[in-house]
């Protein structure tokens, strides 16, 4: 059985359920051809004036034949909830899942205690595929400690941990190729860069990011959503209760930034890069973000393409210097 989800859920449950589960971000943004999701949805009446991620989302379900789908409608995008109005509309069930605005433990606990009831998994059930996952996500914690240390690429870093939202629907396939991934990445000699970035915000559409900082002397070594996706804290908490409660993506941009600034701290970031998607409302946390941050923040806004354009390109080279020049001073 296969359960397609508009972004990262308690797939624990999932799992335990007997599912195989697909984030339809990353079968549309992975796909060779992944233009062709946006324009499907385009013709079945998508706006051009909206996301590309959930045009993307809607054309990769349709194309891949998905008949379930666990759409999160409080917590993450606000045109899910009309997203998964359309999905009903084409014959396909929706399980909904909340991320409460009311960020508390009581809250979290009963948005999850009704997901394990509507795939009527037991607690027990589901923790012990926690344990399970929790092998990946060590690994996953391997990766972002060897980017550290300059031996993992930012694009590895990114690559490596976003993919555990779903695992790529096979855990134990993936957990072997992360293992393998560690002790090739372990072998290498470090290749450290001049500057030190963090990047915030939503995964980008323009995987390219990453080698082009990098042929500028300079690494993302902080990929923050990516990094909260792969639970990095998963051996702190006691149960899934408060490993979703501390998951700080889906809940306000204060309790977010508490992270991201510790972060910023640790690993002596010199700049950061926030990436936002056109039409989408996070990009007015621009704002708070360059208000709060003590580092300096450039914005980048993507849309339909999957590489970067010729004026992002100049903006993100103008900020490398900017950053190099007060690295100097």
């Amino acid at each position: 059985m296969r359960i397609g989800i508009t972004t990262t859920v308690p797939i624990e449950v999932l799992y335990a359920a007997g599912y195989k589960v697909i984030d339809l971000n990353n079968a549309f943004i992975s796909s060779k051809d992944y233009s062709k999701y946006i324009e499907l949805a385009e013709r079945d009446g998508f706006p051009k004036s909206l996301c590309a991620w959930i045009k993307g989302i809607y054309g990769a379900c349709i194309e891949n034949g998905i008949k379930e789908v666990v759409g999160v409608v409080e917590g993450d995008c606000s045109n899910t909830k009309s997203l998964v109005e359309v999905f009903k509309s084409r014959g396909i069930k929706i399980y909904p899942f909340s991320y409460p605005t009311l960020h508390t433990k009581e809250e979290v606990k009963r948005s999850i205690d009704e997901f394990l009831r509507q795939f009527n998994v037991t607690l027990e059930e589901a923790e012990n595929v926690r344990q399970k996952l929790n092998k990946g996500r060590y690994l996953a914690r391997e990766i972002d400690k060897l980017t550290l240390e300059f031996k993992a690429t930012g694009f590895e870093n990114h690559l490596y941990q976003v993919s555990l939202s779903d695992f790529n629907g096979d855990v134990e396939k993936f957990i072997k190729i992360l293992e393998g991934k560690v002790e090739d990445i372990k072998k290498r000699n470090p290749n450290p860069k001049k500057l030190r970035l963090a990047y915030i915000g939503v995964p980008p559409m323009t995987g390219d990011l990453y080698d082009f900082v990098e042929n500028l002397d300079a690494q993302i070594i902080y990929n923050e959503v990516q990094r909260e996706f792969a639970f990095p804290r998963f051996d702190e908490v006691k149960d899934i209760y408060e490993q979703y409660y501390n998951y700080t993506y889906p809940y306000s941009l204060s309790f977010r930034l508490k992270e991201i600034k510790r972060q910023i701290k640790e690993r002596k970031i010199d700049g950061v890069i926030h990436y936002t998607q056109a039409f989408c409302y996070r990009a007015i946390d621009d704002i708070v973000i360059k208000k709060e941050l003590d580092v300096p923040v450039l914005n980048i806004e993507g849309d339909k393409l999957n590489a970067l354009d010729a004026r992002t390109k100049i903006r993100i080279e103008a900020f490398l210097d900017m950053l190099k020049d007060l690295k100097e001073d």
